[in-house]
C-alpha cells in the first residue's frame, strides 16, 4: 500500500529504546527504511481494525436477520458441509449439496 501518495502531516513518536531497536531490525529485514516500515505497519493496523469492525457489523446484521426470519443453520451441518466442500476441492468426493436453512426453535 502506497501511503505516501496522500498529503502527510509530521508526527513525532517517542518510542522505548527496545521497541525502536526491534522496529529497526524488522524494517531492515523487510528492506525498508524505519519511517516506511512504521507507516506501513500503522496502515496495516488501521486496515485490520476496519476489517474487524466491518466483520462485527456484518455478523450483528446476520444475527438480526436470522432472528427476524427464524431461519438458521445447525452448526454440525455447517461443519460437515465445509468438510465435504474441502474434500470436493481436493478431488476426494462429489460436490456437496447446498445447505438449506431450518426453522429455529
Amino acid at each position: 500500500m502506497n501511503t505516501t501518495s496522500v498529503a502527510s502531516k509530521p508526527t513525532s513518536l517517542k518510542l522505548p529504546r527496545v521497541i525502536k531497536m526491534q522496529l529497526e531490525e524488522d524494517a531492515q529485514k523487510a528492506g525498508l527504511s524505519l519511517h516506511a516500515y512504521v507507516v506501513q505497519t500503522l496502515a496495516d493496523s488501521v486496515r485490520s481494525t476496519r476489517l474487524s469492525e466491518a466483520f462485527t457489523q456484518d455478523a450483528m446484521k446476520a444475527l438480526s436477520d436470522m432472528k427476524a426470519s427464524e431461519l438458521g443453520y445447525e452448526l454440525g451441518h455447517v461443519r460437515a458441509y465445509f468438510l465435504d466442500l474441502a474434500n470436493y476441492r481436493k478431488g476426494l468426493q462429489v460436490r456437496p449439496q447446498d445447505l438449506a436453512p431450518t426453522r429455529l426453535g
